[in-house]
This record gives C-alpha cells, sequence and structure tokens, in this order.
C-alpha cells in the first residue's frame, strides 16, 4: 500500500494546510493529521476497521408512513410531484430543475411517501449543514409516525437506523447500497459538485436499483445538456409556488470597495442603499467575498446599527445568528456564500459587495438574488450586486432570470 505523506490527512491524504488539523488517534498513539472533511466524519483513519451490515434488512411499518401534510401544490408543482413519484415506481433518474423559491421540498413529499410505504429506504442529501438543519424540522412534521433522523458533522444520531434519513453529502460516505431513493438537493452547489469524492458516496450509498432524483436551481452545464439531449429525464419549473415573478436583481457600480473598508469606510453606494433598508426595517444579507474583510467591515456596519452581525463556514453561532434574524433579534447579517442556498427569511433583501470576484459565479448570483421574495405575502425585495468592474456571471445571472420569468409567463404561472 503506498505510504500517505505525514503532512497530509492521514485517511485521504488531502494535503492542503488550510484543511489539516492534528488529533489523537488511539491505535497509533500519536497525534495525525486529519483534513476537515474526514473530521466531520469523525476520526477514521486508514488503519481503521470499517464495518457493514451483512444480516437481513432492517424492517419498518411501512403502513405509519402517510403523509401529513394539508397544503395545495401549484400546477406546475403538481406536476413535478407527479413526474417523482413516478421516477420512484420506474427506478429512474431525474433532473427537477425549478427556481429558486419554487417550493422544491413540497414537490418531493408525494415521492417519499411512495417510497416509504413501499418499504424502501430514502435519503435526501444536501451539500450544506444548514440545508439539513432547515428540512429536519418540515420532514418530521410532515411524517410524524416514520423515524427521521439528520446527520452532520454536528449531529449525535450517527449511529441510528431511520428509513428517512436526512444527510450532508459528506456523511454519505458511512454508507454502502443503503437507500432506494436517492434525493440530493442543490446538486450543483460547493462541495459535492467539485468533489468526485463526495459524488463517488452519493453513488456508492444508493442501491444498484435505486431512484436518483436530483434537485437544482442552476443545474451544471453537464446536467443540462443531458437533459437538452434526452440521456435524463427532466421536469421544468420556471414559476415561484405563489405565482409571482422573481425580483429582477440589479447591476449596481460599488467602487473600490475594498480601498473604503481599508480606510475605514463604507463604499458610499452601499452606504446609500443599506440606510434606505434600515430605515425600512427589513431584514437583509450582505454577502462578501472574504471572511477577513468581512470580520474588518462588521464594525463599520455596526455603527449604523447594533442589530447587525456576521456568519461564516467556522462560525459555531450561525445557526442562532439566523434564528435571530428570523426571530426579528437581528435585523441584518454579513455572510460569505455560506447563506446563498437553504435559508428563507420574509421581506429579505440582499446586496453583493465585491460581486465582481470569481467567487460569485452566474449559479452563485442567482441563488443570493433567489433569497427575496420567496414568501406568499411578500414576493418583492431588493438584490443588487455592487461591483468594481461588471462581469459576465453578473449579466448571465440576471439574463437566466429574466428567461425563467419569461418562461413563466408564457406558460400561463404567473398571475
Amino acid at each position: 500500500m503506498k505510504a500517505i505523506e505525514q503532512n497530509a490527512c492521514r485517511r485521504c491524504g488531502n494535503s492542503d494546510p488550510r484543511l489539516l488539523a492534528r488529533f489523537p488517534h488511539q491505535a497509533c498513539g500519536t497525534d495525525c493529521l486529519y483534513c476537515r472533511k474526514c473530521i466531520m466524519m469523525g476520526r477514521v483513519s486508514a488503519c481503521s476497521t470499517l464495518y457493514g451490515w451483512g444480516g437481513s434488512p432492517v424492517e419498518w411499518d411501512s403502513a405509519e408512513a402517510k403523509l401529513s401534510w394539508d397544503g395545495v401544490l401549484s400546477p406546475s408543482q403538481a406536476e413535478a410531484s407527479k413526474a417523482i413519484v413516478q421516477a420512484v415506481q420506474e427506478k429512474a433518474e431525474l433532473l427537477v430543475w425549478a427556481v429558486c423559491g419554487a417550493g422544491k421540498t413540497e414537490m418531493v413529499f408525494a415521492g417519499i411517501e411512495e417510497a416509504l410505504k413501499d418499504g424502501k429506504r430514502v435519503c435526501i442529501a444536501a451539500p450544506r449543514t444548514d440545508v439539513i438543519l432547515e428540512l429536519e424540522p418540515r420532514l418530521k412534521a410532515v411524517f410524524p409516525h416514520i423515524p427521521v433522523i439528520a446527520l452532520h458533522g454536528q449531529s449525535t444520531e450517527k449511529h441510528a437506523f431511520a428509513p428517512l434519513v436526512l444527510s450532508t453529502v459528506h456523511q454519505l460516505l458511512r454508507y454502502a447500497n443503503a437507500f432506494d431513493l436517492m434525493i440530493i438537493d442543490e446538486v450543483d452547489a460547493f462541495p459535492f459538485s467539485f468533489d468526485s469524492s463526495l459524488q463517488f458516496a452519493a453513488q456508492k450509498a444508493g442501491k444498484k436499483d435505486s431512484t436518483r432524483i436530483y434537485l437544482t436551481a442552476t443545474p451544471s452545464a453537464d446536467y443540462q445538456r443531458r437533459f437538452r439531449k434526452g440521456e435524463l429525464r427532466g421536469v421544468i419549473l420556471p414559476a415561484r409556488f405563489h405565482r409571482k415573478p422573481i425580483p429582477m436583481p440589479e447591476i449596481r457600480w460599488g467602487g473600490n470597495w475594498q480601498k473604503s473598508i481599508q480606510k475605514k469606510q463604507i463604499p458610499s453606494p452601499l452606504l446609500s442603499w443599506l440606510t434606505a433598508i434600515i430605515k425600512k426595517q427589513e431584514p437583509f444579507f450582505i454577502f462578501f467575498p472574504h471572511i477577513d474583510l468581512m470580520k474588518e467591515a462588521l464594525p463599520l456596519f455596526r455603527g449604523l446599527s447594533l442589530s447587525i452581525d456576521s456568519v461564516h463556514a467556522d462560525d459555531p453561532a450561525r445557526r442562532e445568528k439566523v434564528m435571530k434574524l428570523r426571530g426579528g433579534e437581528l435585523q441584518g447579517l454579513l455572510t460569505t456564500t455560506i447563506l446563498e442556498r437553504g435559508v428563507t427569511i420574509p421581506k429579505l433583501n440582499v446586496a453583493v459587495i465585491g460581486a465582481e470576484n470569481d467567487l460569485f459565479t452566474e449559479a452563485a448570483l442567482v441563488q443570493i438574488a433567489g433569497r427575496v421574495g420567496r414568501a406568499k405575502e411578500h414576493p418583492a425585495g431588493e438584490a443588487i450586486f455592487f461591483h468594481y468592474g461588471k462581469t459576465e456571471e453578473m449579466k448571465a445571472a440576471v439574463k437566466q432570470i429574466m428567461r425563467m420569468n419569461e418562461e413563466a409567463r408564457k406558460r400561463g404561472l404567473l398571475d
């Protein structure tokens, strides 16, 4: 067996120093290097023994798998839901290409019920913990008689069994041939779309004849190509469930924003926008491309209002801060792209500072703009891309949202 470098993760060989940390390893009696992904999986190393289940399948009372939900699907949602149920019955692959706010979660309810009633085990996977934390209470509420577990880095249920499992894609490395229905949410999102080991884990976790449902508002070029060529079955939902258009984002000059922050000033175009939002007492996100600059800028924003805070991927209080924003204890959050997906806040407005940064791809900007206007009671809001040089990604994001709104109008899906 090829030896792994001592300056790399003991389990997977990752040598990126930004992701490495030392932890005690009982088998060796020494401190060993692990990367963040393997730490999230638990302290498993190359010399650890791995176990699998070789006995009879674990069964549950499928009669208890009754959906408890009194909501009503829109015609386009109902079309997607029917396609998902059919895919479950035929053990097929299906792409659900639905705009941000289309109500993807509600669309999968019937498909999950169909699988569970047939004694099939279901997994809903997503790239980020935030999405799993949002899904957990919703799925437990609509399937109250079926055990549901949520697996993520801080989960205490990693060794429990449940017919319905919610999991970050990292935790799928724990499974092999386990699920009859694999639903992968935000299939285009980082890190899943960039990490072949996570894609392998998602493939391995499902049975060979499992149904695979891919949910996304921004499918990759490969998924779009397979769909258009007929190689991948799919359904497109260009409208939100509340039948209102997606608010169009605005590309706005932001000046040399980095220089402004270094001078302890909020860029004047952003300051004007934010002052108006604060006056309206509406919640907001401001997306930054760099954590360090965001931290440097936070005191400047707190000078405007003490109800502003910041979050990023390694913030242990990230969930609590989002809950405070949702509950009105905070008015705004400075954030990295960690909150570009899976978070719904009524009346939310968003701004991107430094939208010209490579981090803000077309897909990322579409997702960020998609945080706005998601609630039926508040279908409007502002999404501003403040830039120091307009990019093709910004223009492509605006065009994509425009195309979806036009398609929704053509199909009679907007009021």
